[in-house]
């Protein structure tokens, strides 16, 4: 299984086409070192944005709720998306 590192798009790294960004701001980014080594660094997602890691945070955590990226979490097979209780 790969090692996946958090990362959040900044508003300052969005590009215009993305809307996406704004609504799910995490992002998985893989892992080729300890994530906390990649701390602060500009990297890109698995999905393609451009995100700064975040290293205190857990992909398998983040990924699953709601303002994980679902692109990310398909590639990386994190699926089970919270829902709403109703």
């Amino acid at each position: 299984m790969s090692t996946y590192a958090v990362g959040f798009a900044r508003p300052d790294r969005w590009s215009t086409g993305r809307q996406n960004d704004r609504s799910y701001p995490w992002h998985a980014v893989e892992a080729h070192r300890p994530p906390a080594e990649l701390d602060g660094e500009v990297e890109l997602a698995v999905c393609g944005a451009i995100v700064q890691v975040w290293g205190t945070q857990k992909w398998e955590r983040v990924g699953i709720g709601r303002t994980g990226c679902p692109e990310c979490a398909r590639i990386t097979a994190l699926d089970s998306r919270l829902t709403t209780a109703r």
